[in-house]
């Protein structure tokens, strides 16, 4: 079972009601929880696998994101308790996007090339994901080559959370 619940807007931490902030958390931590605990007595066998759909944000602080930075935080920490819960029967991972082509969140971030081109400069792999990478990393955690993985965040992201790969950061030794 894929979880893939998420809400999210950007606004500044004093500008968001705190009725705005619960509903990205209901959505998304509340929503995930709802979705792998209904399923789990239909699964609760060898083999079964849970997967979470989490975000970079869940380690890395970003401005005008408090409300999705904490629900994904959240998200990481459900997919830990519920693995040590839950083995051996139910193996419970997430998965870690990066900049995913296609999306519409990527539309919004960067609608135009020089803002694309500034994203893409910054990752490491100097490209963005394709929606095939992160279905193929679902597949390989609900496979037996992965029955031996529980608990793990698997960031598909080329590299995005590593550091600012531009160029000039490389040569400064700021990456």
């Amino acid at each position: 079972v894929l979880s893939d619940a998420a809400g999210k807007f950007l606004a500044p931490a004093l500008g968001m009601s705190a009725n705005a902030f619960k509903t990205v958390v209901d959505i998304d931590l509340l929503g995930t929880f709802n979705v792998f605990r209904g399923c789990h007595d239909l699964l609760n066998r060898p083999g079964a696998s849970l997967i979470a759909i989490t975000a970079g944000q869940a380690v890395n602080a970003m401005a005008m994101q408090a409300h999705a930075c904490a629900a994904k935080a959240g998200i990481n920490q459900l997919i830990r308790v519920l693995a040590l819960e839950w083995g051996p029967e139910v193996r419970v991972n997430g998965i870690s996007p990066g900049p995913i082509s296609g999306t519409e969140g990527m539309a919004r971030l960067a609608p135009d090339a020089d803002t694309r081109q500034k994203h893409y400069d910054r990752i490491a792999m100097k490209r963005w994901g394709e929606i095939e990478e992160i279905a193929e990393g679902a597949v390989f955690l609900c496979s037996n080559a992965a029955r031996y993985i529980t608990g793990t965040i698997l960031d598909i992201d080329g590299g995005s959370q590593l550091g600012d790969a531009t160029p000039r950061n490389i040569e400064k030794g700021l990456a």
